[in-house]
C-alpha cells in the first residue's frame, strides 16, 4: 500500500507573477491612503516606514519602493488588508447608489410613472403629492421650451430629501 504524504501544492510561476501584481496593486492603493487611515490597518513598522518613504518618490525610485513594498506585503495578511480598503470605500459607493436611486426616481417621475409616485407617497407619509407632480409638470414644460432645468433640480433636491430621511428617521 502507497503511503499518502501531503502533496503541497507548486504555484506555476504565472501564478507567483499574478500574485506580485495584486500586491504591487494593493501597495499602490496603500501608499494612496492618507497617515490617519493607514494607521488603522496596523501594518508592520517596517511596512509602514516603506510606504510613507513611497510617498516622498518619483518615478524609478517609486517603482522600485512599489516592488519592495509588494515583497513586504507577502508576510501580511494581504486579504485582511484589502477587505479594510474596501471598508474605506465602502460609504462612498452607499452615496452614489443613493444619489443613483434619486436619479433613477426624477427620471422616472418626469417619464409619468404615476405608480412610482404613489409608492413614493405610501413610503414618506409626509410627502406632498401636489408639491411632487407640480415640479414634475414644471420640469417637462421647461425641457419641451428648451429652458434651464430649475423645476427638475428642485424634483431632484427634494426627492434627495426624502431619501437622506429615509436613511436617518
Amino acid at each position: 500500500m502507497e503511503s499518502e504524504t501531503p502533496t503541497t501544492e507548486v504555484k506555476s510561476k504565472s501564478q507567483i507573477k499574478r500574485e506580485l501584481h495584486l500586491l504591487h496593486d494593493l501597495g499602490k492603493q496603500l501608499v494612496a491612503l492618507s497617515d490617519s487611515r493607514l494607521r488603522t490597518l496596523g501594518l508592520t513598522d517596517p511596512l509602514h516606514t516603506a510606504i510613507t518613504d513611497a510617498r516622498r518618490f518619483k518615478r524609478g525610485a517609486l517603482k522600485r519602493q512599489l516592488q519592495y513594498i509588494a515583497g513586504l506585503m507577502r508576510e501580511v495578511d494581504a486579504a485582511a488588508v484589502q477587505q479594510a480598503l474596501d471598508g474605506f470605500h465602502r460609504p462612498q459607493q452607499q452615496e452614489v447608489e443613493a444619489l443613483h436611486e434619486v436619479e433613477a426616481w426624477r427620471d422616472a417621475l418626469l417619464a409619468g410613472n404615476d405608480a412610482l409616485l404613489d409608492e413614493l407617497v405610501r413610503r414618506f407619509q409626509h410627502v406632498d403629492r401636489q408639491h411632487l407632480r407640480q415640479l414634475v409638470r414644471n420640469a417637462n414644460r421647461e425641457q419641451k421650451s428648451n429652458k434651464p432645468p430649475k423645476s427638475a433640480r428642485a424634483l431632484f433636491r427634494e426627492l434627495s430629501a426624502l431619501r437622506s430621511e429615509k436613511r436617518n428617521p
